[in-house]
């Protein structure tokens, strides 16, 4: 009689453990919401960070909303309240701009909701952020330098078409400059935002065409920066004349290279970065040790 008394306890308590923690071994991720605000749909990169994300987030039981500040700090700052007014459990934060940011993701910290960082760092000195992971921006700008000094043999004048108030171009940047140091005869002559925006890069290399119509090398920070420029050094009638090399190598990006319009770019893997990106968000919340930046490398693709 004990004994079937202990043995329809102990059935009665694995239904109890079913029922609470539904055959999945009492994953802390099942029902977790993680709100996601990127900074921009417009670019390749942040559509193919979308699908990771989306793609990652099911596989690990998560819910996530994405939503998109297209360049607007003061959108995704209202973005990112709403989600912190829903009780998000996490927060993933691609910055319209890295040194505002720090009051947002202040807020955040008061609420108890983590926040991790996506391509784009927080450089504000308020705000604590899980990790940060993004490509290894400085050995990419490097890359892209190592591209440029070899097209243009060591010798010429080069433009920087940037966007200086993020973290990822600052680097890239940075890494560019870091090569081109190294040789003499080449000279970089220009440096101007067009703010990642494939109409302003295009403007902004009409002016140059006609104010520097000697210049032989352009490195925009973002494939979308490449291809407006590419397009006003095609228009006039200087393509292969200008070496251009861009950042992201996208299809689009890649049809612009085997065309020639584009020399060369370094390449991202945002499918990589939104793997490891859910793996970290993961790991917080079965307690383990989660690093404070996950670099993820990058390559180059020429024609």
């Amino acid at each position: 009689m004990a004994r079937r008394y202990i043995w329809n306890f102990m059935i009665f308590m694995c239904l109890i453990g079913l029922i609470l923690f539904g055959g999945q071994g009492g994953a802390t991720t099942d029902s977790k919401k993680i709100g996601v605000v990127l900074l921009t749909r417009e670019h390749q990169f942040f559509r193919e960070l979308e699908e990771g994300l989306t793609n990652e987030a099911k596989k690990n039981n998560l819910k996530v909303q994405i939503l998109f500040a297209e360049y607007s700090h003061n959108r995704q700052v209202l973005m990112v309240d709403d989600l912190i007014a829903k009780k998000v459990d996490a927060l993933i934060i691609s910055p319209c701009d890295s040194k505002a940011i720090g009051d947002t993701i202040e807020k955040a910290n008061e609420a108890d909701i983590p926040v991790f960082t996506v391509d784009i760092a927080n450089l504000s000195d308020k705000g604590k952020v899980i990790t940060h992971i993004s490509s290894d921006n400085f050995e990419g700008g490097r890359q892209a330098g190592r591209l440029m000094a070899d097209a243009l043999k060591g010798k010429g004048k080069i433009v920087i078409i940037n966007h200086p108030n993020i973290t990822s171009c600052i680097d890239r940047v940075n890494g560019f400059r870091d090569v081109i140091k190294d040789y003499p005869s080449l000279q970089i002559v220009a440096d101007i935002p067009a703010w990642g925006q494939r109409s302003r890069a295009m403007s902004i290399m009409e002016d140059l065409l006609l104010m520097m119509p000697d210049v032989k090398g352009v490195f925009a920070i973002n494939e979308d920066s490449a291809l407006g420029a590419a397009r006003a050094i095609d228009a006039a009638g200087k393509t292969g004349k200008i070496i251009v090399v861009g950042y992201d190598a996208t299809p689009e990006g890649r049809k612009a290279i085997e065309s020639g319009k584009i020399y060369g770019e370094v390449i991202q893997y945002p499918k990589e970065i939104a793997r490891l990106l859910i793996d970290a968000v993961c790991d917080y919340f079965d307690g383990k040790p989660v690093k404070p930046y996950i670099p993820v490398k990058v390559g180059v693709f020429t024609r």
